[in-house]
C-alpha cells in the first residue's frame, strides 16, 4: 500500500515540479473572470504536447522558448 501511496505521489509531484518550474505557473497572474480555470485546463496539456516531440534533445523548458521562436517547431508541437 505505500508503495501505491508513493507512485501517486511522485507522478503528482514530477507534474507539479514541471509545470513550476517550466511554466512559471506560480508567478502567474491570470485572475480576472475565467482566465485562472481556462490555464488550469490547458497547463497540464502543454508539457504533454512537448514531451511528444522528439527531434529536439533538450528539456521541456528549452522546448517550449524554441516553439515561441520558431513557428515551424510549434506548428510541429501542435499538430501531432
Amino acid at each position: 500500500m505505500l508503495r501505491a501511496v508513493r507512485q501517486h505521489w511522485d507522478i503528482e509531484n514530477r507534474l507539479h515540479h514541471v509545470l513550476d518550474v517550466s511554466l512559471n505557473e506560480d508567478a502567474c497572474r491570470i485572475r480576472k473572470d475565467n482566465g485562472a480555470e481556462n490555464m488550469a485546463v490547458l497547463r497540464p496539456i502543454a508539457p504533454n504536447l512537448l514531451r511528444q516531440e522528439k527531434t529536439c534533445k533538450r528539456g521541456i523548458k528549452a522546448r517550449r522558448k524554441k516553439a515561441g521562436w520558431d513557428n515551424k517547431y510549434l506548428k510541429r508541437i501542435l499538430v501531432r
